[in-house]
């Protein structure tokens, strides 16, 4: 995972060195002209990459160059298969939720620390795998970045049962090894009303929001899933009654998403902002559903529709921080005889506080 981590700073490092840094300033030479007779194209990337260009009067810049902050990060995730014919079945499995807490030290956007799980420091031990998972997100004042990688440990249960025999009862819970998954992708987005909304406002404390603002979002989302179902260790009650089209052994598929949406940041008190984003995304999905031997293999192309879930709140007077913040996704695969449909999110609880002032904001003596 730490060469992952690291690949994926070295493709962003060139442009969120200067995405998140509100003292930048970009000069672009242009050796076919000088003076006022600078082309159309260098004019409109000059203004492109300028992140400070924003009305200060709804949002203001970080004073300070350093941060040191407390984190507590709780993720969330579920899966659930299901068929619509000849009848409505639909199984659903969660793992319990996984906790961490860490403290990290900031330089304007990018924040290095440590992290453990509480479970180890509260002496819980488990002979199950609890998978592993990768969240990156990168918010700069006109667009951003979420990097994520998730594979799945075999400590889930089955928590739902819909459409099976009457024998299985409504609070039935059973632990299940049979899911394996293994899920990796990117989302981009551009924040139209960069001027006046800010996204770090909300969840990277790198800038204040001073009045309400909103804003259209517009995105692109690229994602792979691997997923290996064994359903024959499944409890015989279960299996006795499954429709054939849930006999399937591994479904693969690709997600390319475009998205459209809406973020609002309310500035409901003094130095306290509350933001909520939703983005729901038309999804063009490609895959390879493998099923037992007689059955064969099948491959579909359809759409869907996916949903990218933001928000948080938090108090900021600049030299203090506090707040809390979720980021959610969706992922619906839909055909009358598989569905599959799966979420995750990550519940971030966090304080902190800056120091050492920018020079342009040090009082001269």
């Amino acid at each position: 995972m730490l060469k992952r981590l690291i690949f994926c700073l070295w493709i962003l490092l060139p442009f969120f060195l200067f995405a998140q840094n509100e003292e930048a300033h970009f000069t672009v030479h242009d050796s076919l002209t000088t003076g006022k007779h600078q082309g159309t194209f260098i004019k409109a990337m000059k203004k492109f990459l300028n992140f400070n260009d924003f009305d200060t009067t709804y949002i203001s810049p970080n004073r300070y160059n350093y941060a040191l902050m407390l984190d507590h990060f709780t993720n969330y995730e579920y899966y659930s298969v299901g068929t619509a014919v000849p009848e409505p079945q639909r199984l659903r499995f969660t793992p319990n939720p996984r906790n961490k807490i860490g403290a990290y030290f900031g330089w304007r956007w990018i924040f290095l620390g440590w992290s453990v799980d509480t479970d180890g420091l509260l002496g819980k031990k488990s002979g199950k795998n609890r998978g592993t998972e990768f969240d990156l997100s990168l918010y700069s004042s006109k667009f951003g970045v979420d990097l994520f990688y998730r594979r799945t440990g075999n400590d889930y249960k089955i928590h739902q049962v819909m459409g099976f025999s009457d024998r299985i009862p409504s609070n039935y819970s059973e632990d299940f090894n049979g899911l394996k998954v293994n899920m990796k992708g990117f989302n981009l987005y551009y924040i139209f009303n960069n001027r006046h909304f800010s996204y770090p406002a909300a969840f990277s404390q790198s800038t204040n929001q001073r009045r309400n603002a909103g804003s259209l979002i517009a995105g692109l989302s690229v994602s792979t899933h691997n997923l290996k179902f064994d359903y024959t260790k499944l409890p015989e009650l279960i299996q006795e009654t499954m429709n054939p089209g849930m006999k399937v052994r591994h479904i693969k598929y690709t997600n390319i998403s475009i998205n459209f949406g809406y973020a609002y940041n309310w500035v409901f008190a003094r130095n306290c902002l509350a933001c909520l984003s939703l983005c729901p995304a038309i999804a063009y999905k490609t895959s390879r559903i493998e099923k037992d031997a007689e059955e064969g293999n099948d491959w579909y192309k359809n759409f869907n529709i996916d949903f990218i879930l933001r928000a948080g709140v938090v108090y900021n007077n600049s030299k203090y921080f506090a707040g809390a913040s979720f980021l959610g996704r969706t992922y619906d695969y839909y055909r009358d005889n598989f569905s599959l449909n799966n979420g995750f999110g990550t519940l971030q609880i966090y304080a902190g506080f800056n120091f050492y002032l920018k020079k342009e904001h040090r009082k001269k003596k």
